[in-house]
């Protein structure tokens, strides 16, 4: 089953560094990035890990949970995790089920043969599950702040709900106290 944009993401069980199981549940009430990758320790995939990295902290304020997401084995990534000092994790789709399932596997042409290859590609998930944005086929500088601040308006979108909410419930209160 594929992703949609503002649809429940499939269900999904996957392992990372740091023997950190993710799944479509495991970061309910939270938001979520995951970064699709072609390959650890290529110059792009550097360049877009150590900006993930620098803004990490970002992140991290508002909430939201970062992971990398390549074809990689495991080993691969805990050397290039440590080598970068990530401090987020890696998940390692060898079995390419996630990179199908977000369908960012496509045929490249590479020194004049047809590969298969990863399309760099970053989605968003909302605390509720909910795939709320993606960017496909993107180009690496300025993305990590692109996707920084669609986290902020997830966070500011998701304060006024609830601040809705507890008006209503307030107006809703008033009303159902009947006057002595």
């Amino acid at each position: 089953m594929a992703v949609v944009v503002n649809k429940p993401i499939p269900e999904f069980d996957a392992l990372a560094t740091g023997q950190v199981k993710v799944s479509h549940q495991t970061h309910l009430g939270q938001a979520v990035v995951l970064y699709f990758y072609p390959k650890d320790n290529t110059p792009g995939c550097t360049t877009e890990a150590m900006q993930f990295r620098d803004r990490y902290k970002d992140f991290e304020k508002l909430g939201a949970a970062v992971f990398g997401v390549s074809r990689d084995n495991m080993k691969s990534h805990d050397d290039f995790k440590a080598k970068l000092e990530l401090p987020f994790e890696l998940i390692a789709d060898t079995e390419e089920k996630m990179c199908h399932m977000f369908g960012v596997v496509k045929n490249k042409i590479m020194y004049g043969k047809k590969v298969k290859g990863i399309e760099r590609s970053t989605f968003l998930i909302g605390p509720d599950g909910i795939l709320k944005h993606e960017w496909r086929g993107l180009k690496v500088p300025g993305h990590v702040d692109e996707v920084l601040k669609e986290v902020k308006a997830l966070k500011r979108a998701g304060a006024t709900a609830v601040k809705e909410a507890a008006s209503k419930e307030a107006v809703a209160t008033d009303a159902d106290v009947t006057p002595a």
